[in-house]
């Protein structure tokens, strides 16, 4: 539980960070900062951990970093789109209730507090829908930003149920291997489209956000890995 509500934070404060320096820029160009920022920090921390690079699960852990890469993609497409109160909930509603609906399927048994936090996120979602749109939000388009939102988490989700799979191979390498392939996914997204990163006129607050987002959201997907990894009882105490 510790783990799983440690991974709610550090998701949360990633979303609020790149946000943030979407709204001072553009929101493609600070996934060009944020992918490449918690592929390294993973890469570090796997290197430093000294555990063996492993090959059971890897296919899993590259799937879900073309997941996650298809997730990034659609969820800062949204915030450009639309306005954030509405994607960013959204996706998180969406990328949450589908890895509990396939656990579902798969006769695994939810306890009361899962159902409560499933209408939790429903009763926030209707709250944040009521909230009154910022005046740069005026202009913006809720349709296509809920729609990039429901694609993202859609995407979410699936990354989280790959790198579940992934986690019996260990907790530091699944992630960094699922990091480096969503990097090369943005990386290729960006470079068809001619999408450059923030420069120095962007200022340091931007550029500090963007890097921060994306080493935040590394640091979250380990413990998400921690708290629903199959294979990671070991880290646990």
């Amino acid at each position: 539980m510790a783990f799983a509500l440690f991974a709610a934070a550090l998701y949360g404060s990633a979303d609020f960070l790149g946000g943030l320096a979407s709204r001072q820029t553009k929101a493609a160009s600070v996934l060009l900062l944020s992918a490449p920022a918690g592929a390294v920090v993973m890469i570090t921390a796997a290197l430093i951990s000294g555990a063996p690079f492993p090959v059971t699960g890897l296919g899993w852990a590259l799937a879900g970093g073309a997941a996650g890469g298809v997730g990034l993609l659609a969820f800062y497409a949204g915030l450009a789109a639309g306005p954030m109160s509405v994607v960013a909930p959204v996706a998180a509603l969406v990328s949450t209730l589908l890895p509990v609906g396939v656990a579902l399927a798969g006769g695994e048994r939810a306890s009361p507090a899962v159902y409560a936090g499933a209408l939790l996120c429903l009763a926030a979602i209707g709250l944040v829908s009521m909230e009154r749109p910022r005046q740069r939000e005026t202009s913006q388009r809720p349709a296509r930003g809920l729609g990039f939102g429901i694609v993202g988490g859609i995407a979410f989700g699936m990354f989280f149920l790959f790198l579940r799979n992934a986690g019996a191979a260990g907790v530091v390498w699944p992630v960094a291997a699922a990091r480096v392939v969503g990097t090369v996914t943005v990386l290729a997204a960006a470079a068809w489209l001619g999408t450059a990163p923030p420069g120095r006129a962007a200022g340091w607050r931007i550029l500090l956000a963007a890097t921060g987002s994306g080493v935040l959201d590394a640091a979250a997907n380990v413990s998400y890995l921690l708290a629903a990894g199959p294979g990671c009882s070991g880290w646990r105490s």
